[in-house]
Parts: structure tokens; sequence; C-alpha cells
């Protein structure tokens, strides 16, 4: 009876080694598979939803709920003819912050500022590189060039540099996919300026 539960025993723990083996191979093989493009489109897609992109980068219209993305100009930033918002000093003393109807445009203690269009137009990231969108969200690059300005409040690209480089990549593929909008909003206009 000693010899029987010692064989079950051991062949019970053959076994779930070999199965954590199996496993463990599986996913290292999983791993090394990179995701295909729709699916990094997908992902990315799901991603500018969720981080709440079009809330500043898309124009607005105004509807019986309130506000919603004006899908023509999705994710093309501030456009011309949409009211600049102006903070008086008294705001900018107790740090308030004005948004311009739309939220495209914000002022503050630190300035004006403008959301980037970032569709897949020439205006917007259409000729960016992987590398230089992954700057301006790891680093707050100002069109991801090592060179330029920082990128100015309320984008809160110190929150979205801790996204994994995957997850950058992914938002990356999707907006070079969307529909492009040729708009250059204005630059940052520094407070006092």
């Amino acid at each position: 009876m000693k010899a029987l539960i010692t064989i079950l025993t051991l062949t019970g723990f053959v076994w779930i080694m070999n199965s954590c083996s199996s496993t463990q191979q599986t996913d290292a093989a999983t791993a090394k598979v990179a995701p295909s493009k729709d699916s990094l489109v997908k992902r990315g897609a799901y991603l500018v939803v969720a981080m709440g992109c079009n809330d500043c980068h898309s124009p607005k219209k105004m509807g019986p709920q309130g506000p919603y993305v004006d899908t023509a100009l999705a994710l093309s930033g501030f456009h011309e003819g949409t009211p600049v918002p102006v903070a008086s000093p008294d705001q900018l003393k107790y740090g308030q912050v004005v948004f311009a109807p739309d939220l495209t445009a914000a002022a503050g203690p630190w300035g004006t500022t403008f959301s980037a269009n970032i569709t897949s137009d020439a205006t917007g990231i259409g000729s960016w590189k992987e590398e230089q969108f992954i700057n301006a969200i790891k680093h707050g690059k100002y069109k991801g060039l090592d060179a330029g300005r920082m990128i100015m409040p309320p984008m809160p690209w110190e929150d979205f540099a801790h996204l994994g480089d995957g997850d950058i990549k992914a938002i990356f593929y999707y907006l070079k996919t969307t529909k492009p909008v040729k708009n250059v909003p204005p630059d940052f206009k520094p407070a006092g300026k």
C-alpha cells in the first residue's frame, strides 16, 4: 500500500511539473510573438477612448445633453474661430483654469495652451516617426523633438508616461489610421504674452 501511495504521489508530482513546464513554454512562446498591426490599432482605439483624448483634442458641438465630439473634426485640436479662453488676473491669482467652450484650449497660470492636431494629417502627426510619439508621451517633448519645448498643461503627459511602450505604440498606430484633418492650432502663449 505504501508503494502504491508513493507511486501515485510521484506520478502526480511529475504530471504537475510537466503541466507547469508546458504552460511556461507556451507563455514564453506567446510573449515572443509580436502583436499584429490590426490588434495594435484596435488596442490604440480603445486606449484613445478610455484615456479621454477626445476630451481635449476634439472640437465639440453642443447638443441637448451638452457637448459632444464633432466627428468630422475628431482629434484635430483647436480650430481657428473657436473662442480663445482668457483668464482674469483674479482667476490666475488663485490658480484657476479657464477652458474654451469646446475644451480644446485652456488658459491658466502657465499661459494659454491649444490642443494639438493628432490626426494622421501632415499638420497633425502624419509625418511623425514612432520614436517621436514615444518621446512626446514619455518625456513631454513638444512634437517629440528633444530640442523642443515641453508639452504644457493641461496635457497630462506625466501620467501617460507610465504607459508601457506597447500601449504607446498602439495609440500611435491607431492615430496614424485616423481621418486626416488639415489644421494647425496656434502655438502655446506663455503667461503675460
